[in-house]
């Protein structure tokens, strides 16, 4: 496995020619170095191996060329359907060509870091686990996000977002987004309890700098309140990108 995703790495350097390693380096927010070190055989001091992570990288940076001949990620088994991966995988498209995304359920109770579970505003009714999407509905739909490796979803909770989603709803996230540059929806935990709300970034007239201003849609219920981004128990795990909205019938 080790030589098979070596050579496919060797094949997409020598695609691209003169900087090719730096270029790749970029694309997946790794050192020429760390790159270089992957392309050393096996048994050469200071060799790389091409783990499952790194692999999602490069999947996600260029997705078109891993495929095939090329491909980073034969011989790993599709997750069962009593598993939820930890990335998004490809599966083969049943009507043939481009194969299909399969953007799986983030890891909730992983999200501590610490053993520790993630307590959510309110416990879902039922989870969806995934979404099984083509290339071209990724590029239509989703056209910003830091990483393919990085999308997941996430399942609504509580009734503080109505009406923008309902609880129960999926909504795809991007974890690669750990911080808060400008509005928008965001999963953050304060301590070890986890929300899906709406931050701003608004002048703090007290000091110099910004507050985040917390907000849900629904403020009769929910009022806003504020939080400095240094505050300690306050962390970003990732940004929502799209919300799918369930209408009951």
């Amino acid at each position: 496995m080790y030589e098979q995703r070596r050579t496919a790495l060797q094949n997409l350097v020598d695609s691209l020619g003169r900087g090719g390693i730096a270029s790749i380096a970029q694309q997946i927010g790794k050192d020429a170095s760390y790159v270089s070190r992957m392309l050393y055989p096996a048994e050469k001091s200071g060799a790389k191996r091409i783990g499952e992570d790194t692999a999602l990288l490069l999947l996600g940076a260029y997705p078109s060329f891993f495929t095939g001949e090329h491909a980073l990620f034969s011989g790993i088994a599709a997750p069962s359907a009593h598993e939820v991966a930890s990335s998004p995988y490809e599966a083969p498209s049943a009507c043939g060509g481009e194969h299909d995304l399969v953007i799986t359920q983030y890891d909730v109770g992983g999200a501590m870091g610490n053993g520790g579970k993630l307590i959510l505003e309110a416990e879902p009714p039922g989870v969806i686990k995934s979404w099984r999407v083509d290339k071209e509905w990724l590029r239509l739909n989703v056209p910003v996000y830091t990483s393919i490796s990085n999308l997941c979803i996430v399942t609504g909770f509580g009734p503080s977002m109505k009406p923008i989603f309902n609880p129960g709803d999926p909504l795809l996230m991007d974890r690669g987004v750990n911080h808060v540059d400008h509005e928008g929806i965001y999963f953050f935990r304060l301590g070890d309890e986890g929300f899906i709300k709406i931050i701003q970034r608004v002048p703090n007239f007290d000091k110099p700098g910004f507050v985040l201003r917390i907000i849900s849609k629904n403020k009769e219920d929910f009022p806003p309140y504020d939080i400095s981004p240094k505050h300690p128990d306050f962390h970003v795990i990732g940004k929502i990108l799209t919300v799918w909205r369930s209408e009951q019938y």
